[in-house]
């Protein structure tokens, strides 16, 4: 069934755009200087200037209007950070642009809010809904971009190039109502910032022994507190700590079950990689086997008690007293914690990465690529009060100089240019290292990354330069010395060099299935939030209960989930995996 925007949407649209080719028909070129002057093709090049300004120019024959305007915006993501653009990168967009936002960062539920936003009949002008993208659609509260971006979205088209078409909704469906900000164009993945985390004083005493399996990373940590039980100050020490918060259960608790058997990362689910058949993830006898081990970890008291009682303000708190020896989450989910350790000069108590599997059989899939994913991203609502100037925003952004902006910060303030190249100065990386919150919230850098369609770690702009800093160089810029010693050790430079590569791996003909938009009225949604409900309540239950009592209550959670349809589930979901690969298949790339 096709899903158009309503009657409402349609008739707003109809107007501004008319409205904004009504202004475009006088004026010159005067705000140009604010839009990307370095473009490439349209093939996602990002090494190549050839027709750069034919593209800078396409949409760009008036007078930008850059009078002050505030768009709302609502976001599932979390910025604690967010300095309502007092921050020197979002003035500096304000001043390029005349926009501000007016930001809601989701608390709680992101789905319940999201739910609420499309029954409201009010949503905010620009939404970041990831996965529940399909509720707004089926309300009618989002545009299809289509128009909007072929009209005035020069720098969008650029960097999606001959991926556009991973940025439709559904076959049925080929409407653009999200602009892909999750995914970044040419990405070539340089850091490591999962797998298993180890304080860098664990392994050091240890002699930096293998950390490969479970059972190594057991060693190390029991062997530590049988030596060092309590801190400094008499508090005991925890051997590993869980986030289990609400969302934090994925990253967590749930997700490293498939990442330590083998899995790709496609969410909720397993995916046959030769005839895309779906499992939820939980089904697979080898992830019993890794919740088995957690279970063993709380019988012989070295998983934290309060792993699923916690609030996540508690378990950041806890991190940034130094007393957790080990981590199973993802840097940017404890990096408040840890950077606390840092501007504490508690170098050795922070965290290295380890690519730790069930054993030996199984590699860690953190990098098992999956090529332009497409999927989540930013959606202009259909009561948006003036989208043509919302898209002109969002496509400053995907220029080459609100990327250069967001990534780098203000040039001679966060950077600096030497003999060609882009520059961080030591003070500047100081503040980076040992004082990242505050610095943030100063900077703004990064602020935009989920708003902005861009390129990916490892593209460079027409000037050779890196569009992020994530790439070697500069990250080593970032490590402690405390860090450096333990790489040394492991004879590596970056925590990715750890880790399996990518060409270990075939890449995802679906990208990544987390990623997949389903429509919010389809069944497939309802079942997955009953399973979540399901496994939610029975995987801490099996985590801890006493071992004889494991495999009882694991049973008894397989049976649950199948009285509640999760083989239905499934076959659902499967045919949108199989539906996106038969989409993706008119992609050129």
């Amino acid at each position: 069934m096709q899903r158009g925007i309503s009657k409402k949407a349609t008739t707003v649209l109809s107007v501004v755009l008319l409205s904004g080719m009504l202004a475009a028909c006088g004026g010159n070129n005067a705000g140009n200087n604010a839009a990307d002057n370095g473009n490439a093709p349209a093939n996602g090049n990002a090494n190549t200037s050839t027709n750069a300004n034919a593209n800078a120019n396409d949409g760009k024959d008036a007078a930008e209007d850059l009078s002050p305007i505030t768009f709302s915006y609502f976001s599932e993501d979390p910025n604690p950070n967010w300095n309502n653009m007092q921050d020197d990168v979002s003035k500096e967009i304000t001043k390029r642009t005349g926009v501000t936002l007016d930001a809601e960062f989701a608390v709680g539920d992101p789905t319940q809010k999201v739910a609420l936003i499309a029954t409201s009949g009010e949503y905010p002008d620009l939404i970041a809904a990831k996965g529940d993208i399909g509720k707004l659609v089926d309300a009618g509260a989002v545009l299809d971009l289509t128009d909007l971006i072929d009209k005035y979205a020069p720098n969008i088209k650029k960097v999606l190039g001959d991926y556009m078409v991973r940025a439709k909704y559904t076959n049925d469906d080929q409407a653009i109502y999200a602009i892909p900000t999750w995914a970044a164009a040419d990405e070539q993945r340089f850091v490591a910032g999962g797998g298993f985390e180890l304080q860098h004083r664990v392994v050091k005493e240890a002699g930096y022994p293998e950390i490969r399996t479970v059972q190594d990373y057991e060693k190390v940590i029991q062997d530590y507190l049988k030596k060092h039980p309590t801190d400094e100050n008499g508090n005991k020490n925890i051997g590993l700590s869980l986030n289990a918060d609400d969302w934090h259960m994925y990253i967590s608790v749930t997700n490293p079950a498939f990442l330590t058997t083998g899995g790709s990362d496609d969410g909720e689910y397993y995916i046959d990689q030769e005839t895309n058949e779906v499992t939820y993830h939980f089904r697979r006898p080898e992830e019993k086997e890794y919740f088995r081990w957690l279970n063993h970890m709380n019988d012989i008291g070295l998983l934290d008690k309060e792993s699923f009682v916690q609030k996540y303000d508690q378990y950041k708190a806890k991190v940034a007293t130094g007393r957790v020896l080990g981590l199973i989450d993802q840097d940017w989910d404890y990096n408040d914690a840890q950077q606390a350790l840092k501007t504490a000069g508690k170098f050795d108590e922070t965290y290295g990465h380890y690519p730790v599997t069930l054993t030996k059989d199984y590699k860690d899939t953190s990098f098992w690529p999956t090529g332009f994913m497409g999927g989540y991203g930013i959606a202009i609502s259909s009561t948006c009060k003036d989208p043509v100037r919302a898209i002109k925003f969002l496509d400053f952004l995907a220029s080459d100089e609100g990327q250069i902006l967001n990534n780098w910060g203000i040039e001679g303030k966060h950077y600096v240019m030497e003999n060609g190249k882009r520059v961080v100065p030591k003070e500047v990386q100081d503040r980076i290292n040992n004082d990242n919150t505050a610095f943030t919230k100063e900077s703004g850098i990064g602020f935009y990354w989920n708003i902005m369609a861009h390129y990916g770690d490892g593209a460079k702009d027409p000037s050779g330069n890196y569009y992020t800093k994530n790439f070697p160089e500069q990250l080593v810029n970032g490590y402690s010395d405390v860090e450096k010693e333990t790489l040394a050790a492991y004879k590596a430079t970056t925590w990715k060099d750890l880790f399996p590569k990518e060409d270990e791996f075939k890449v995802k003909s679906y990208g990544a299935a987390w990623n997949i938009s389903i429509p919010g009225e389809d069944e497939v949604t309802i079942l997955g939030l009953k399973m979540r409900d399901i496994t939610w309540k029975r995987i801490p239950e099996a985590i801890l209960a006493k071992p004889a009592d494991f495999d009882k209550v694991w049973d008894a959670y397989m049976e649950e989930l199948k009285k509640a349809g999760v083989e239905k589930m499934e076959d659902g979901y499967e045919k949108y995996v199989k539906d996106r690969v038969e989409l993706w298949s008119a992609d050129a790339k």
